[in-house]
């Protein structure tokens, strides 16, 4: 077992802050799979794409990260990366929830939009991230999104956008709820332009993301096993007081009932959107 050869190393060798055991600095190097419960090098993991090469699980990822995976090196140009949350209900401890996670997460707020290019084709691109807020939508959220919609269509370029979330900000209340039909508003527009737009969801979205922009896509796109739906199964379950089929809300079940186009692997994503790319263009 892995594990194993983990409490092997010589407890001897000590670092020279504290006299932490080698032992105890080597638990830090890797990450278990909730999946399928395998003990994984996280570097291993890093160099497949952040996926268990054991059972093809896809962990969650940065917005740092999906923008290194998807565009091309060099070629990202942020959009509003100063862009700051405010309070709009005086909501206790708000804001300095948010402070923590910016110096947590090193971001200002759940989603990066930008211009870049995915193998030479240029496209504006925005990228939730779940480690703020779970990807949650307030309303920097509802206007980066919907400023990244409208530089696309100024530049005419394909708009792409990775969902993560768990869905609208409680702390911002109805301007949360509000941002739903802003941002599905400046689609309707990119769509009267007629430019494309490619919607990608990740696991989770949920909640008024995927009620909004993240189902709004010409090309609905998944990765393997992603959890998808507005409520989650619990709620509905206990809701209508029946079982829910097997696999329901996974990515895999939305394709079977047309409410996705394809699943994609996360070593295939960036391909994919440039064949989609070059096939509207």
């Amino acid at each position: 077992m892995i594990i194993d050869k983990i409490k092997k190393v010589s407890i001897q060798e000590e670092t020279p802050k504290k006299n932490v055991r080698a032992a105890d600095m080597l638990i830090g190097k890797w990450v278990k799979c909730d999946a399928c419960k395998e003990i994984l090098y996280k570097e291993d993991v890093r160099k497949n794409y952040s996926v268990c090469p054991n059972c093809g699980k896809h962990f969650r990822l940065s917005a740092r990260r999906r923008i290194a995976q998807i565009i091309d090196e060099g070629t990202f140009n942020e959009l509003n990366a100063d862009m700051q949350t405010r309070d709009p209900l005086n909501f206790e401890g708000y804001l300095k929830k948010i402070e923590s996670l910016h110096e947590k997460t090193k971001i200002k707020e759940a989603v990066t939009t930008g211009i870049g290019e995915i193998n030479g084709e240029k496209v504006v691109i925005a990228v939730m991230d779940g480690n703020f807020m779970m990807g949650s939508m307030g309303s920097v959220v509802g206007e980066k999104i919907t400023i990244a919609v409208e530089k696309a269509i100024e530049e005419k370029l394909p708009l792409i956008i990775f969902c993560v979330s768990g869905g609208a900000r409680m702390q911002e209340g109805m301007i949360s709820l509000m941002q739903m039909a802003k941002t599905s508003a400046a689609i309707a527009k990119l769509n009267d332009a007629g430019l494309l737009y490619i919607s990608v969801l990740t696991d989770p979205t949920y909640g008024g993301v995927t009620a909004s922009f993240a189902m709004l896509g010409d090309i609905v796109l998944a990765e393997p096993k992603a959890m998808i739906g507005f409520a989650g199964p619990r709620v509905i379950k206990q809701t209508i007081k029946m079982e829910l089929p097997d696999g329901f809300q996974t990515s895999e079940f939305l394709l079977e009932h047309g409410f996705v186009d394809k699943i994609v692997e996360r070593k295939d994503m960036k391909d994919m959107l440039h064949k989609l790319i070059l096939m509207h263009k």
